[in-house]
C-alpha cells in the first residue's frame, strides 16, 4: 500500500515539512510517494524527503495557479499507477489537486492562519468535505479553522504539531566556542538571539524597544544579534538608531543553516505577533537555550511549561523578562522530556494513528 504525498514545493521550511510526514510511516507497511509540485528535479531533495519514492512535477509557480489542470493530469495517471491507501497534501493547492485528481480520503496539512477565510476557498472542501481531514500544526491554527468552517465536526479539524528529529538536530549542533568564533562573537559577550524573517509579523520592533529599557540592566557586555533579512530592514536599524542602541544591537543578515549556531546564544527571543506554531521554537529548545516568546499564536504553545511569556507588543513586559532571565544562573535548560513528548516523530506517529479519521480509514 502507498500513500501519496503532495507538497507544493521543497524550499524552506516545506523540506523538512515533508520528512516530518514521510517519517510517520517509518517501519510501516506504507510507502511514501512525495510528489513536489514546483521545483526542478534535485538529489539532495530527495534525501532529505524521506521517502520511498520522489516524483518531481517541476512547474513554476505560476503555472501552477487557477485550476491547475496539468498537475491534475499528472497525479491522476500517477494514482492509477500505484495501489494508494490515502493522499496527504500540504497547505490549500496542493489539497484542491488531490481532491480534483483522485478519490482518494486527503489529509490536508495547514501551516498558516486564514486557509479557508475566503469564502470562495470553502466551497470545494466543503463539497468534499466527507473525505478530508483537516490537521493544524498548532491549537491556535486549529481553532480559528473551527470558525471558518463552523459546520464541520471537530473531530475533523484537529492539531499535530510540527516536530524535529531531536538526535539529528542536536549532533548538527557546532560547539559553542566555535560557533561564536564563526559569528564573529567574543566569548565574553551575553548574546540575545533573534531568528526570523525582517517582517511585521515577526514584530522585531517590539524586541528593539524591549531591549533598549532593559539595557541599563542588562550586562555591560549585552549584544543583541538578529539573524534574518526581510523588507524591514533598514527600517528596523533606524529604530535601533533613533533608541540609542545601535551600538549593542548587529543585524547579521541571512546565515544559512542558523540553528547550527544555536548553542553560541545566552538567551532566545521570539516577539512574533502571527506565529502559526515557530519551528525555530523547537530549534532553540534542541540547543537547550533558555527562551522568551510573545504569548501570541502557535509559538505560546510551543514553549509552554517551558519558556517565558511576555504581553504581545508589550515592550515594559519584554524588557522586565529580559533583565530577570539575565540575572539567571546559564545553567542550560532540560527540554529533553517535551521535545520527545511533544515534538518528535515518535510522538507525532503515536498521535496520528490515533486520530479517529485516520483509525477508521486504516481499520485500526
Amino acid at each position: 500500500m502507498y500513500v501519496l504525498h503532495i507538497c507544493h514545493s521543497y524550499y524552506p521550511p516545506f523540506l523538512d515539512c515533508a520528512r516530518q510526514y514521510a517519517a510517520l510511516f517509518k517501519d510501516s507497511p506504507y510507502k511514501v510517494v512525495t510528489v513536489y509540485l514546483t521545483g526542478k528535479p534535485d538529489p539532495e531533495v530527495e534525501r532529505g524527503s524521506a521517502s520511498d519514492e520522489v516524483v518531481f512535477l517541476g512547474y513554476s509557480s505560476k503555472q501552477v495557479k487557477g485550476l491547475k489542470l496539468g498537475a491534475i493530469a499528472k497525479i491522476r495517471q500517477l494514482v492509477k499507477s500505484r495501489n494508494f491507501a490515502f493522499c496527504i497534501a500540504h497547505r490549500a493547492k496542493p489539497t484542491y489537486v488531490a481532491l480534483l485528481a483522485t478519490g482518494l480520503p486527503v489529509v490536508s496539512v495547514h501551516h498558516n492562519y486564514n486557509d479557508y477565510g475566503r469564502f470562495t476557498r470553502r466551497i470545494l472542501v466543503n463539497f468534499y468535505r466527507k473525505r478530508i481531514l483537516m490537521l493544524c500544526v498548532s491549537n491556535s491554527v486549529r481553532d480559528e479553522m473551527r470558525q471558518h468552517l463552523k459546520h464541520w465536526p471537530a473531530e475533523q479539524i484537529q492539531t499535530l504539531y510540527n516536530r524535529i528529529d531531536v538526535d539529528a538536530v542536536r549532533q548538527s549542533l557546532l560547539p559553542r566556542q566555535e560557533a561564536r568564533r564563526l559569528l564573529e562573537l567574543e566569548d565574553d559577550t551575553y548574546v540575545i538571539a533573534n531568528v526570523g524573517r525582517l517582517h511585521r509579523d515577526k514584530d522585531q520592533a517590539t524586541l528593539l524597544r524591549g531591549f533598549a529599557q532593559a539595557l541599563p540592566e542588562l550586562p555591560a557586555n549585552t549584544l543583541l544579534l538578529i539573524l534574518g533579512k526581510g523588507p524591514l530592514e533598514q527600517e528596523l536599524k533606524a529604530l535601533a538608531s533613533e533608541l540609542g542602541i545601535a551600538g549593542n544591537v548587529r543585524f547579521a543578515g541571512q546565515v544559512p543553516e542558523a540553528r547550527r549556531y544555536f548553542r553560541a546564544f545566552d538567551l532566545f527571543v521570539l516577539t512574533s505577533d502571527h506565529e502559526p506554531f515557530g519551528m525555530v521554537l523547537l530549534e532553540a529548545m534542541a540547543a537547550e537555550l533558555p527562551i522568551i516568546c510573545s504569548d501570541s499564536g502557535g509559538g505560546a504553545e510551543v514553549v509552554n511549561g517551558y519558556g517565558d511569556l511576555f504581553s504581545l507588543g508589550n515592550p515594559h513586559h519584554l524588557s522586565s523578562l529580559l533583565i530577570a532571565r539575565s540575572r539567571l544562573p546559564q545553567a542550560a535548560n532540560s527540554s529533553a522530556d517535551i521535545l520527545h513528548e511533544k515534538f518528535s516523530d515518535a510522538a507525532a506517529r503515536k498521535h496520528f494513528f490515533m486520530l479517529t479519521f485516520i483509525k477508521d480509514l486504516l481499520f485500526i
